[in-house]
């Protein structure tokens, strides 16, 4: 996606269409439930996710709504070709 992004960029630059990504990072959702068989799998799974991400906690879905909301708002009029890492710092280490 974040290639297309890119390319959609430069071709439609002159049109005023701003295209950028969002990258979410692991959800309290319940699909983790369905990746796991009982409940000590499910913390063991999510015990696995949280050992990866700097921040120290599962997103909420609300968080990449407003992500989203910002990058469909005029505050990032000036945004484009960019991917938001809505990862809890996934991406950085």
């Amino acid at each position: 996606m974040r290639s297309y992004a890119r390319t959609w960029v430069a071709e439609f630059k002159g049109r005023g269409i701003r295209v950028n990504t969002l990258s979410p990072g692991v959800t309290d959702t319940p699909i983790l439930d369905s990746q796991s068989s009982t409940p000590k799998e499910r913390e063991s799974l999510v015990n696995m996710y949280l050992s990866m991400i700097p921040i120290g906690r599962l997103a909420r879905g609300e968080e990449f709504a407003s992500a989203a909301v910002f990058l469909a708002s005029d505050q990032s009029s000036y945004m484009t070709g960019a991917d938001l890492m809505d990862d809890g710092g996934v991406g950085q280490v």
